[in-house]
Order: structure tokens, then C-alpha cells, then sequence
């Protein structure tokens, strides 16, 4: 645990944005009136892949707020079509308190050099870990902020086709415990509707196949 590590918020660009490209939520010109610089920040703990931070930010008023956020590297969330199936794992979510029914997701990973992993790997790794399938067809659907409220999670989703069998050498890691299942994705969208599933990335993806599916784009 590493506490109370203050330190000045890092430069941003000319117009104040972090300088890391515009991903989803880019600021627009007349968003001026909503920026927060950043002003210090101060991390208060470092997990193995989370870092837990307070930061200062200044309003354009020029008052002071404290905003507690999580840092994460992001994440991939995958919607596997086998046929007219769609392939769910139930898991425990020690933070919900319960099981909950999801599509194959997982964290990008942050390699030996310091980098990151790219989200299009740690999709077709995540797939065969946790569904024992490799993908002949994958389509990036979109990328979102998970809960920009707290945290800068950044997952992308993606539709994946063509599945085969990965092989015998591949499994979820050691502190998961999975229950693999499939039922025919209309069913999952269904069910989805009905309130009978609650993860919020799983409702997104099944909604974005339904769309598709309404576009005739399956």
C-alpha cells in the first residue's frame, strides 16, 4: 500500500484535454463551460493492475472540488455468436454479492516493456480462456467508458464469429472460476429486456446484436 503520495497533476494539452487522443466522449467546443482542470493529484493506494487516486480539479469559476477515482487499463467484452447461439459464463462478483450471467470479458494486460496490451489481442485471448474458442470473424461494435463517474475503464466490444475450438492448453486463470453456457442469442436479448440481467456490459453487447440483427448486418 502507497499512501498519501501527492504529486502536480501531469501538463495537459493547449486546450486543457489530457493529450491522449479524443476517445469516446471527446470534448466538443461548447463544452468549455464543463471543464475541470486538473490541478494535483494524489494516489492513495496501488493494487496489481488498479491505482486509487484524489485528485484536485478547478471549475472555470475557479473553485476547488476533490474527485476519487480508480485508474484501470481497460478492458474487452465480447459477444460469441456459435451459429444462432450466443456463449455466456456465469461467475461469482465477490462485489455484487453474487453470480452474475455475462459475456466473455476481461483486463488488458500490461506487458514486460510497460506497455499495454492491444485491445484486439486481449479479446481473442479473453475468448479462448474463457469460452475454450478461437474466432475465424471478429467485428469491433464500439467503445465506451464503463462508469466515468469514478473510473477511466475503457473497454471495447466486439462481435465474434466463425468459432472453433481452441485446443486443450488454454483455460481461465487461476482465481476464476467460470460456468460456461450458450443459449440462442434472441433468448439472451430476451432475457436481457426482461430485467433478468444485470451486468451492464452484457446488456449493451446483446443490445448491439439485436440492432444488428434488425439491420440485417448478422
Amino acid at each position: 500500500m502507497k499512501a498519501d503520495r501527492a504529486r502536480e497533476a501531469a501538463p495537459r494539452g493547449g486546450d486543457g484535454s489530457s493529450g491522449d487522443g479524443p476517445g469516446p466522449g471527446a470534448e466538443r467546443r461548447d463544452d468549455a463551460r464543463l471543464r475541470e482542470t486538473p490541478i494535483r493529484e494524489r494516489v492513495v493506494f496501488e493494487g496489481s493492475y488498479l491505482t486509487f487516486r484524489v485528485d484536485t480539479v478547478r471549475d472555470i469559476d475557479g473553485h476547488d472540488h476533490q474527485r476519487e477515482i480508480v485508474l484501470h487499463p481497460g478492458a474487452v467484452a465480447i459477444v460469441a455468436l456459435d451459429g444462432d447461439d450466443v456463449l455466456l459464463v456465469r461467475q461469482w462478483r465477490h462485489a455484487t454479492g453474487g453470480a452474475l450471467l455475462e459475456i466473455p470479458a476481461g483486463t488488458i494486460d500490461a506487458l514486460d516493456d510497460g506497455t499495454l496490451e492491444e485491445p484486439d489481442v486481449c479479446a481473442a485471448r479473453e475468448l479462448a480462456e474463457e469460452t475454450g474458442r478461437l474466432a475465424g470473424q471478429w467485428t469491433h461494435l464500439g467503445d465506451f467508458w464503463t462508469a466515468p463517474g469514478f473510473t477511466d475503464e475503457h473497454m471495447h466490444l466486439y462481435l465474434a464469429r466463425d468459432l472453433r475450438p481452441a485446443g486443450e492448453d488454454v483455460g481461465p486463470e487461476a482465481d476464476e472460476r467460470l460456468e460456461l453456457t450458450s443459449m440462442p442469442w434472441r433468448e439472451a436479448v430476451a432475457t436481457a429486456e426482461r430485467g433478468e440481467i444485470h451486468d451492464a456490459k452484457s446488456i449493451v453487447g446483446l443490445l448491439m446484436l439485436a440492432r444488428l440483427a434488425d439491420r440485417g448486418e448478422l
